[in-house]
């Protein structure tokens, strides 16, 4: 992925990852909401649904910022959508099949 594209392209964060500092442990790939957005959404893992359906608890902010925030994201970012990603016991990330959620 470009560099212009990191500055220009956004994705959603969880804030336990984006404020309080957790690990990255699962992100998936979903087709855009509009031409801003790159189709990520990354989480620690173990949110519940009641978390992420709450929209404060859920940043979006550019992948740039969460490529800095961990740069093991890189080789993953060209993935087409629909993909999705969890780090495994080795720390690295695996792919799993992924099914994008439904619009509601």
């Amino acid at each position: 992925m470009t560099q212009y594209h990191l500055h220009n392209q956004y994705c959603f964060i969880s804030r336990r990852v984006w404020n309080d500092g957790d690990p990255i442990g699962y992100l998936y790939r979903e087709p855009p909401d509009n031409e801003r957005d790159s189709g990520w959404r990354i989480f620690a893992g173990d949110e519940s649904d009641e978390y992420v359906n709450n929209p404060d608890n859920i940043a979006y902010l550019t992948l740039l910022a969460a490529l800095q925030r961990d740069h093991s994201l890189m080789p993953l970012l060209d993935c087409p959508p629909p993909c999705a990603f969890a780090r495994n016991e080795q720390g690295e990330f695996e792919a799993e099949a992924f099914a994008p959620p439904e619009s509601e």
